[in-house]
């Protein structure tokens, strides 16, 4: 049976956090789960290019959006599923035999459960509040990754070229989205600048804003800042 997915990873200048997400995804191609990696680049000036090339990438450039990395990264992606996943995202020990299940018994979007590089009480309470979010609501968002057939992918049109809130309006399209059995663990360091309950609030809030009909290029200004 030829491998079922293609890994889909958008990039802009993540040389620091690439290789630790890439290791971890050798427990995938050891499983003959991995078909392909595609890395969706936005113009990144720094040795992005080079480590995804060393890994045996297909690189896919492009001007800087996340929806625009992503639909493009996608589109060229021959998988029958994809499994999208930040670039800053990393899978816990375990992930492949959860995929492997999931695929066997549940043919449906699935996203992995967050979890962050830090440790004490509130990295584990953001973490559980957006855990909780995505068990209730069905809606992961981009950093716990998202494991999707090609079939719901284009019935759903795919990620929509914006610069904002990608990940929230695909996961809408889709049918419901489980949750899988392992961790995906980012990084915490926009949390560490920003403050944890500041950064929680404020995603809340750009959320909601989203919901209301805001423009995601005016959501996306008002985040950068």
């Amino acid at each position: 049976m030829p491998a079922p997915i293609s890994i889909v990873i958008p990039t802009l200048n993540a040389e620091e956090d690439l290789p630790k997400t890439l290791e971890a995804l050798m427990e995938g191609l050891q499983a003959g789960l991995i078909c392909e990696l595609v890395v969706s680049d936005g113009g990144s000036s720094d040795h992005t290019a080079k480590i995804a090339e060393s890994a045996g990438a297909q690189i896919v450039n492009g001007p800087p959006s996340r929806g625009g990395q992503l639909r493009r990264g996608c589109a060229a992606a021959k998988g029958d599923w994809l499994l999208v996943l930040h670039a800053d995202s990393v899978l816990e020990p375990g992930w492949a035999q959860a995929v492997l299940s999931h695929l066997e018994t549940t043919p449906r979007p699935a996203a992995f459960r967050l979890g962050f590089r830090a440790k004490g009480f509130w990295p584990l309470w953001v973490a559980g509040w957006a855990n909780l979010r995505s068990r209730v609501f069905g809606l992961p968002y981009g950093d716990q990754g998202l494991l999707v057939s090609r079939s719901d992918y284009d019935a759903a049109g795919g990620y929509p070229d914006q610069p904002l809130m990608e990940d929230v309006a695909l996961v809408r399209a889709l049918p419901r989205a489980g949750l899988l059995p392992a961790r995906a663990l980012t990084s915490a360091e926009r949390y560490r600048r920003s403050g944890w309950l500041r950064r929680g609030a404020r995603n809340l809030w750009t959320l909601a804003r989203y919901f209301l009909g805001v423009d995601p290029e005016r959501l996306a200004q008002a985040y950068r800042r």
